[in-house]
């Protein structure tokens, strides 16, 4: 594994991590009208400490996208999963909570899980599925499933609608890595003539937006130990399914490295579920604002 990739990776996960709990901290105060609605954007750009977790979210990604491109997406995904730990940290520097024996266990399921889906998988770049059935195909049933969970979360905002959102975003972002990556080698290979006569970079861009739309949405109504764990531990599952599926990433296959594979992949999800369960993680408030005009579930303006 190179250490550039290492590196970048983390960094990526670092500012995500940040980036997430500040944009927690301001979504839970959006008003619920404005649910899944692009307005939900416009009403958060005005805080200042929204944009600042905005842009360190931005800068995860643009570190995200660097180690795509030096490295397969079934090893940088992991890395990136490590952004739980990040959140963590600054939660808990903000509620004072010590780690604790959940915290801990969780951190050592996340490291350990990591470690051993990549020692023993050995991710490494092959020849890319040339066949565009294939790409769509794989394409195609995770925006089916993100539209699907979306459909539910409707029903259900306040219920289980968050933990939906939150894996429609992840799998979302799982695509757009992969995207970026296919983006990235275009460029690299065709110059910036090439990238944007094709449609991977709007691709990109529009799952962006729609994601950002609905980790808002899901940060909105819930705590964040609700979302994040969600979102983290759905992202890397979609973008290795991408990676493998018609990227052309090789991973071991004979049974002892499937076995370790699959128990550093449910090492990571049960890593990633007692981390954004911990008492560190912002509680948040969802109980509705009353209103005069009888508009339903509606909060307190932005500040």
């Amino acid at each position: 594994m190179s250490v550039l990739v290492l590196t970048l990776a983390v960094c990526a996960a670092c500012c995500l991590g940040f980036g997430f709990v500040l944009q927690q901290n301001v979504a839970q105060q959006a008003p619920l009208s404005d649910f899944l609605s692009p307005r939900l954007l416009l009403d958060l750009v005005k805080v200042p400490r929204w944009l600042g977790g905005i842009g360190l979210m931005v800068c995860g990604m643009v570190l995200g996208a660097l180690a795509l491109g030096h490295g397969q997406v079934s090893l940088v995904e992991p890395l990136l999963a490590t952004n739980l730990l990040f959140a963590l940290a600054l939660s808990r520097h903000q509620t004072k909570q010590s780690l604790g024996r959940q915290g801990w266990t969780g951190l050592a399921l996340l490291a350990g899980g990591v470690t051993a889906f990549i020692v023993a998988g050995q991710p490494q770049g092959g020849e890319a599925v040339t066949d565009p059935l294939r790409h769509w195909l794989i394409i195609g049933i995770m925006l089916g499933l993100a539209l699907l969970l979306t459909t539910f979360a409707k029903r259900s905002r306040l219920s289980a609608g968050p933990v939906l959102l939150a894996l429609a975003a992840g799998l979302l972002y799982g695509v757009q890595d992969a995207l970026t990556r296919v983006s990235g080698q275009r460029f690299s290979d065709s110059g910036l003539a090439s990238l944007l006569v094709s449609w991977q970079p709007y691709g990109v861009l529009v799952l962006g937006v729609t994601g950002l739309i609905l980790v808002q949405s899901a940060f909105e109504t819930a705590p964040l130990r609700m979302s994040l764990p969600a979102l983290t531990a759905a992202q890397p599952l979609a973008g290795i399914i991408c990676g493998v599926g018609f990227l052309g990433d090789q991973l071991r296959m004979d049974a002892g490295a499937l076995a370790w594979e699959a128990a550093g992949l449910a090492a990571i999800v049960g890593g990633i579920v007692l981390l954004g369960m911990h008492p560190a993680m912002p509680r948040g408030s969802t109980a509705p604002a009353p209103v005069e005009d009888g508009e339903a579930l509606r909060r307190q303006k932005l500040p």
